[in-house]
């Protein structure tokens, strides 16, 4: 696949899920004023950001240090973006509980809900394929991390509009669209074990 900031960041934006992720960030934050509760959101994707940029530029020497074919690496990206597709549009009853009675730091909001499994094994995937666009994977990861900030950071305003069927809504929306890139991913990893 051709590299394209604005796809790329809309996948990244897919993988971030952040309308996934405001019924949580909301029960997280519930008891907080809406100035400490602000604070810690920006305090949180910043902590997530910064992991997120050190595994861009880190995770081509994981890939060396593995000995990880490109062909091996798309396959297992499509089907790692399969499973998460799969679990945005058939969510699990199981949700995770976080303890809710003390301030997040780094951990649930930071780590895993912003720089989660999904996503760094995403920037993962997209280093390898693309490593001539280094500059360009940083624009687009900026740019899917600054529009998923913001939602998150109006996150009370965005559950009051579209009320929690809207967010599964939406969120079951970019899981199919996940679905469709990651067997797209798949197919180019297979043509190119085949050719």
């Amino acid at each position: 696949m051709e590299f394209s900031i604005l796809s790329t960041a809309l996948l990244l934006f897919f993988i971030l899920d952040p309308l996934g992720n405001i019924p949580l960030v909301l029960t997280l934050l519930k008891d907080m004023d809406k100035a400490r509760r602000q604070k810690i959101v920006i305090r949180e994707c910043l902590i997530g950001l910064v992991i997120l940029v050190m595994f861009l530029f880190g995770g081509e020497t994981f890939l060396n240090v593995f000995h990880l074919e490109t062909e091996a690496v798309r396959i297992a990206g499509g089907l790692i973006f399969l499973l998460i597709g799969l679990k945005m549009v058939f969510p699990s009853a199981d949700a995770p509980l976080f303890p809710a009675d003390e301030e997040p730091l780094i951990v649930p909001i930071a780590l895993p809900m912003i720089a989660g499994p999904s996503a760094l094994a995403t920037l993962l995937v997209l280093s390898h394929n693309h490593p001539d666009e280094q500059m360009g994977l940083l624009y687009s990861l900026l740019l899917a991390w600054g529009i998923s900030t913001a939602l998150l950071f109006s996150a009370p305003l965005l559950y009051r509009v579209l009320r929690k069927k809207g967010l599964v809504a939406m969120e079951r929306l970019m899981g199919m669209l996940l679905l469709i890139l990651s067997v797209q991913m798949f197919i180019d990893g297979i043509r190119g074990v085949m050719g």
